[in-house]
């Protein structure tokens, strides 16, 4: 990050602001699209984002900080998304299917799984998960950037991925036949 760019926009350049902002956007769409599962979502998220941490920026004391600063107002404004929103239904259909021979079918059954099991995860959770693994944050990052203590950050993700994999098990498992009623006679 273009520690400059960041004090250029700090000090009202609107086209300094604008160069991070289009830097930025793709890594933060990403992310929010990871947490909240949704385009529209994420892009409004995003959108929120960049107008908050436009608001915000000359409250920004140390311009190193900026990526972790900007993650950190992401999460809020997804949060701010997701409320009152329901949680996605889980495709029973999809989830009773078997996979299919080829490797490319099953690559696509495994994704699903993955995606299901993912959006059963509360927003505090996927947001562990999608800054460290797909913003590809360390620990330590994460924690600053949502205003948590490291320890905490890995006990959500600790916990996360446990349901992940309780999730995609339970998914997995075939689910019982109901028995059969007795015929009646006449």
């Amino acid at each position: 990050m273009d520690q400059q760019l960041v004090r250029r926009a700090q000090d009202g350049d609107p086209e300094a602001f604008r160069a991070l902002a289009i830097e930025q956007h793709p890594r933060l769409f990403a992310a929010a699209y990871g947490i909240l599962r949704d385009g529209d979502l994420a892009q409004d998220a995003t959108q929120r984002a960049l107008v908050n941490v436009w608001r915000h920026l000359r409250s920004l004391r140390h311009p190193d900080r900026f990526e972790g600063w900007s993650y950190r107002i992401l999460v809020n404004a997804c949060y701010a998304e997701a409320r009152g929103v329901p949680s996605p239904l889980v495709d029973d259909e999809a989830a009773a299917r078997k996979p299919a021979a080829s490797d490319e079918y099953q690559r696509i059954d495994d994704r699903d799984q993955l995606e299901r099991a993912f959006r059963r995860l509360s927003l505090e959770h996927r947001a562990v998960v999608v800054l460290h693994h797909l913003a590809d944050m360390p620990l330590e990052a994460v924690a600053e950037a949502l205003g948590l203590k490291v320890g905490t950050v890995k006990s959500r993700l600790h916990r996360a991925m446990g349901e992940l994999r309780a999730a995609i098990e339970a998914d997995a498992r075939p689910t019982p036949a109901l028995p059969l009623g007795r015929e009646v006679t006449r």
